[in-house]
């Protein structure tokens, strides 16, 4: 069942990505942003009723990191999917598995003492995943590059640098015992907040029926997406269930050839296929170092 709960929440967040593609063509990042968190909160609230959830929380402090952390990458990644292919940004963004293998093998170096050369060796199958995964990167950026959007591919990255510790809270919070509905609340509201203070940089778009509909889904397929994936990791993800987020990238990749018709480079699919490869090596890599950890959640 969690891996149909994953599944479906991969779908759910590819297709906020086309809501999301369409709207920006008449509202910029930080409306996305706004009204993402506007309907978030009021769709939640429902739920939470309904479910008899409470919203309130002992731990203020840790929701305010993850939403913080969590509406930058969530930010970036908008950006990003208004000036990119959107295979290319749901790609980028789900390099965040990748950054947290990253993670993991600095801090095995910093704490190196220069003695236990067996502990540091263990960790170079994780770290040659690690360059593939950024190999990846570099093959997908070329193609931007010819293009002229250098700048949208660097801040699509940044969104799953900056996710990858998002997600390290998402598992931090589960562990204090907070259930998915409220976690995903206090994001909204972390994006609502944000998304305000962006519109009063940014400006406001002209308000138009007509193309205001598509911030409603933008709102509630988000919202349902992290509903679907924190429950499929609520009682620690098997590998399958880590694995299958990468689903994400290829109904992003039949949406952007079906509904785009995005043309994306024969280099750029092959970088986007290595960026799934070493995304799925180091979650079964990082499984077998800590096999009763947790994966992240998307």
């Amino acid at each position: 069942m969690q891996a149909l709960w994953m599944l479906l929440g991969a779908a759910f967040f590819a297709t906020m990505g086309v809501c999301v593609k369409f709207g920006s063509e008449h509202f910029n990042s930080a409306e996305l942003v706004f009204y993402r968190g506007l309907v978030g909160i009021v769709f939640l609230a429902v739920i939470a009723k309904q479910k008899k959830v409470s919203l309130r929380t002992a731990y203020p402090g840790a929701h305010l990191w993850r939403s913080t952390i969590g509406v930058l990458s969530l930010s970036a990644w908008f950006f990003s999917i208004a000036h990119l292919p959107l295979a290319t940004a749901m790609t980028l963004n789900y390099m965040s598995g990748v950054w947290v293998a990253a993670f993991l093998v600095g801090g095995s170096l910093i704490n190196w003492n220069g003695q236990d050369n067996r502990s540091a060796w263990s960790q170079g199958p994780l770290a040659l995943t690690v360059l593939a995964g950024f190999a990846g990167v570099v093959m997908m950026l070329r193609p931007t590059l010819e293009q002229n959007q250098i700048f949208a591919g660097l801040i699509g990255l940044m969104s799953g640098f900056a996710a990858a510790f998002a997600y390290m809270q998402v598992m931090a919070l589960g562990r204090l015992g907070e259930p998915e509905t409220r976690t995903v609340f206090y994001f909204a509201i972390g994006t609502l907040v944000a998304g305000a203070i962006g519109m009063g940089f940014a400006g406001v778009s002209e308000w138009n029926w007509t193309y205001a509909i598509w911030l409603l889904p933008v709102g509630v397929f988000a919202s349902l997406g992290q509903l679907c994936m924190t429950r499929a990791y609520s009682k620690g993800a098997t590998l399958v269930v880590a694995n299958l987020q990468y689903s994400g990238i290829v109904f992003a990749a039949l949406y952007s050839l079906l509904l785009f018709g995005d043309d994306i480079p024969l280099i750029g699919w092959m970088g986007m296929a290595l960026i799934v490869a070493s995304g799925m090596t180091a979650t079964l890599l990082r499984a077998r170092a800590a096999p009763n950890a947790p994966a992240e959640e998307h």
